[in-house]
């Protein structure tokens, strides 16, 4: 897919201004698709254990960390590059009591500031789609990961139907995404990095409906809270509206989607 000239200034705009406030809105503190049951399943399947150490690289409000402190008893190293998300990340591991477990950091994930060998796993949720180099993404994971050391996320991908370019570079244009990988480039990605991949599943079916979720919620729920966010503009909430709701049908076609990934060092 060709790539946009987006890049992590545009995406610090998001999540240091409206919009950010507004996708927590929408999607909760977690900010990805299927919340806390999205995140059991994920770490579930990737053999988190009490104990380990891991990295969330684009950990956005922090919530993905404190899920694991608090449901896998491990400790966490927040990674964004966003200053708002990691402000408000700290805040909210000091209000949970959770600063001996977490560190909120600000930085680059593909120039990760930790040596080699650092981290039991690596873990991600639905964000890898903001990084225009997710090659060098996919290294430096690999790079901060101990031997054995497992990589978990999730992210929207291009469905098995495939995007055309035209439609591509409209989602791409409102979501503030570089690109959009599709499943087996995530694989030739993490295979050519030298993981084994233990699992790579589609979840485009279920994508679908959390879109139609979200849209629903906006129109028939919090309409009144979303048009606070952006000031009341109307004609802006209704294009965003017309953003969703295109992103929604190419999700029933099939073109675009999220997947799940799991491999071991």
């Amino acid at each position: 897919m060709k790539k946009l000239d987006i890049h992590l200034s545009e995406v610090q705009a998001v999540y240091d201004g409206a919009e950010g406030v507004l996708w927590e809105l929408i999607m909760g503190e977690q900010i990805h698709v299927g919340g806390f049951k999205s995140s059991m399943e994920l770490a579930t399947r990737a053999g988190i254990k009490e104990g380990m150490h891991g990295i969330d690289l684009c950990s956005a409000l922090g919530a993905g960390c404190r899920f694991l402190a608090k449901n896998f008893n491990v400790t966490m190293v927040g990674y964004d590059g966003t200053t708002t998300m990691i402000e408000k990340a700290k805040a909210r591991t000091t209000e949970e009591g959770l600063g001996e477990m977490i560190e909120n950091r600000m930085g680059d994930v593909t120039s990760i500031s930790f040596g080699d060998g650092v981290f039991d796993f690596v873990w991600g949720e639905d964000a890898w789609c903001y990084v225009d180099d997710k090659a060098k993404l996919i290294s430096e994971a690999v790079r901060v990961l101990k031997p054995g050391g497992i990589l978990a996320f999730t992210d929207w991908i291009e469905g098995p139907n495939s995007l055309s370019d035209e439609e591509a570079e409209r989602i791409c244009t409102f979501m503030k995404f570089p690109y959009l990988q599709n499943r087996s480039g995530y694989e030739e990605l993490i295979r050519s990095h030298g993981l084994t991949i233990t699992e790579s599943t589609d979840l485009t079916e279920e994508f679908a409906g959390y879109v139609d979720f979200y849209i629903k919620m906006l129109t028939d729920q919090l309409t009144f809270d979303a048009l606070k966010i952006i000031g009341d503009n109307m004609e802006l909430f209704q294009a965003m509206g017309g953003e969703m709701a295109f992103m929604a049908e190419k999700a029933h076609e099939g073109k675009m989607g999220r997947g799940r990934f799991i491999a071991r060092k």
